[in-house]
């Protein structure tokens, strides 16, 4: 590796704007702050990805469709490398994304803390999930389980609805 050229970055950079994510259409890679390190060194794109939870099913789309979208614009050798140390957190997910869910109808993750002020997954809620169509805060966990492994389902007691919450870890 001796040549990185900052313009086919940016380009990389702006071409991974436009892959999704297959369970949660709304939001891209760079929403959800799965992509790690990228590279272009003489025309070879290296990434490096995270999954939100290991074993996610949705990360071989994501690698195909990274690849797909880098193919048809000129990038032929495409490396995509997956890192499941550090562990992806919520933390990593944008503003843009988080809006993005609650406009989508998926409640964002919420920032939490333990004892020790670390972002922790497995304690209690310190504030209640907010509704993402009634902004209400007067909502109920039904499952721990949603649609998709990285969502709980919520029940609005207000407006009744239910919904999903992308859950923090």
């Amino acid at each position: 590796m001796t040549t990185i050229s900052t313009i086919e970055e940016q380009k990389v950079w702006k071409l991974l704007e436009s892959v999704y994510d297959p369970e949660v259409p709304v939001l891209t890679v760079l929403d959800l702050g799965i992509i790690r390190k990228l590279a272009v060194v003489e025309g070879r794109v290296f990434i490096t990805i995270t999954p939100t939870y290991s074993g996610c099913p949705a990360m071989d789309v994501i690698s195909m469709q990274i690849r797909m979208a880098l193919w048809q614009n000129g990038f032929q050798e495409v490396e995509i490398h997956t890192e499941l140390s550090p562990a992806w957190t919520t933390d990593w997910m944008t503003e843009a994304g988080r809006k993005k869910l609650q406009a989508y109808g998926i409640a964002p993750p919420q920032y939490r803390k333990n004892k020790f002020h670390t972002p922790s997954f497995f304690e209690e809620e310190d504030t209640p999930v907010c509704c993402p169509r009634c902004q209400s805060t007067n909502t109920q966990l039904v499952s721990q389980f949603g649609s998709t492994a990285c969502k709980a389902l919520y029940q609005c007691l207000d407006c009744h609805e239910p919904f999903d919450y992308f859950k923090c870890h």
